[in-house]
């Protein structure tokens, strides 16, 4: 399977002002279409302003383009899952099947913490059972009733499913084991923490290994968040490998992972016209012409050694 690039956009304006890179909708659209042409084949909405507003920026994003998939940023607690469930498969529908479903950790609200303690643990097993209600809900074909440990829900029931089902692409991430053992029931991607290339590799092997007690070992994809530097690497505050360098040099740090069995590489830090454009042109179109000879060279998936690369470290 061909690499796939996916564009983290900033949740704040390059410039330095409190405005993200969704609010200027007219700015937005022109950076929309210059991603969607760039080679870029996802987005991921994940603005400050919280889960409704992903859910709108969503609609809006897919609204606006024809091919660009939308990896929507959402969470547990904000609202019902029999709630969430009827949303997303509207929004699901009517992009014909371009949405995704990108599941991070939130702490409980504080109604939960009068009741049961907060932590780790409590916080995966509610991320758990809301995921096991979406997928009835988008797949049953009656109504039903669940009672757990944190959702009530009396004749649950989705009458228009969107296109995917219960098959909506579900992408979670995590390092400890509790938070493994859920994505390793659930995820279809699993999006990696940054470190080395041992680190990544062993992060993966742990990851098919809560996958296989559900035997789905074969089934998760793997991403990781990348941010290009066109000089040297500075350290910064996202939580993505560095990879530092002309086009050409941040390509070949990018094949060692992709080596690995890595099949999407989440592009960070890449907001304004010129950066997109320069990304796609240069380092993604690289990138996938090197991939292409070395299989053409090596016809076994995943059978070449990969170059060590010059620079590529993991943000802290």
């Amino acid at each position: 399977m061909p690499i796939e690039f996916t564009h983290v956009p900033g949740k704040t304006h390059p410039a330095g002002t409190a405005v993200p890179f969704f609010y200027d909708f007219a700015e937005t659209a022109t950076k929309l279409g210059l991603v969607e042409d760039s080679g870029f084949r996802k987005i991921v909405v994940d603005d400050s302003a919280g889960l409704l507003t992903n859910m709108d920026l969503a609609a809006q994003v897919l609204d606006r383009t024809s091919s660009l998939e939308v990896v929507l940023t959402h969470w547990a607690g904000v609202v019902e899952p029999t709630v969430a469930a009827r949303q997303l498969a509207s929004i699901d529908r009517k992009s014909g099947g371009r949405l995704a479903l990108r599941m991070i950790s939130e702490p409980l609200n504080d109604d939960d913490a009068e009741t049961r303690p907060v932590g780790h643990t409590v916080i995966w097993q509610r991320i758990d059972e809301y995921l096991v209600l979406l997928k009835r809900l988008w797949s049953n074909d009656r109504p039903f009733d669940h009672e757990g440990a944190f959702y009530s829900v009396k004749g649950g029931y989705v009458p228009r499913k969107g296109p995917h089902g219960a098959d909506l692409v579900i992408r979670m991430g995590g390092q400890s084991g509790t938070a493994l053992k859920v994505a390793g029931r659930h995820a279809d991607v699993f999006e990696l923490a940054p470190g080395s290339i041992d680190e990544v590799r062993q992060l993966m092997e742990r990851v098919r290994g809560a996958a296989a007690e559900h035997g789905r070992a074969g089934k998760l994809r793997f991403a990781l968040p990348v941010r290009i530097h066109q000089g040297a690497a500075a350290a910064t505050g996202h939580k993505a490998v560095d990879v530092a360098g002309p086009p050409a040099q941040a390509a070949l740090s990018l094949l060692a992972y992709a080596a690995l069995g890595i099949d999407e590489f989440m592009i960070v830090g890449v907001d304004t016209p010129r950066e997109i454009a320069t990304v796609g042109r240069e380092t993604i179109a690289l990138l996938r012409n090197s991939l292409a000879r070395r299989e053409a060279e090596v016809p076994q998936p995943g059978a070449y050694a990969p170059r060590v690369p010059q620079v590529a470290r993991a943000a802290g």
